[in-house]
């Protein structure tokens, strides 16, 4: 099920800064953003959740950043991916969800397949309240491995995400398997 992304209001909270000299949110501003809205627990409430596929309401972000409210049902994950140009953060605002994400500078352009150094991998379990920020094309994968609970995620990008790249992974293999573009997913 997906829902219609339809803004909604920022919690009511402090504005969040940007930086001084661009007035684009950074990360710590887009990191701000994501607790303070996972704090607004009506704001969490009202996301539908489905038994079967994610749920997503888009939101208004800080300085023209895109965020959304996402619900995950148990056993579902986003697959390797990069946010490619765009810095961002997420928190899990219900739940658990577990990052796991590649401490290695790749490429933006030019492959199709690469073969990962060992000591590359980092896995981060993100309970309620707990989340973080990241940088431009920080390649990762967000699961809910409960096989019971749903989990409520808030997730803000700057700029915009003007595409997502998805990977598949097998061992120390890491393929690029598809560019999408907004379009592709508003």
């Amino acid at each position: 099920m997906s829902l219609p992304t339809t803004p909604l209001p920022t919690p009511t909270s402090r504005p969040a800064s940007a930086s001084a000299s661009t007035g684009a949110p950074t990360q710590a501003d887009l990191l701000d953003f994501v607790r303070r809205t996972a704090a607004d627990r009506d704001l969490v409430a009202s996301l539908p959740l489905d038994p079967e596929g994610r749920t997503w309401v888009r939101l208004e972000g800080p300085g023209g950043s895109e965020a959304w409210l996402i619900g995950w049902p148990p056993g579902t994950g986003t697959g390797w991916h990069d946010h490619a140009d765009s810095v961002g953060a997420f928190l899990t605002a219900s739940g658990a969800l577990k990052e796991n994400s590649l401490a290695a500078r790749l490429p933006t352009d030019g492959w199709k397949t690469l073969e990962l150094s060992e000591g590359v991998d980092r896995e981060r379990r993100l309970t309620e309240s707990q989340g973080r920020a990241f940088g431009r094309h920080h390649v990762h994968e967000v699961l809910n491995e409960s096989t019971t609970e749903h989990a409520v995620s808030v997730h803000a990008y700057y700029p915009p995400l003007p595409q997502i790249r998805r990977y598949s992974r097998s061992g120390q293999v890491l393929r690029l398997e598809s560019v999408e573009r907004p379009e592709d997913w508003q």
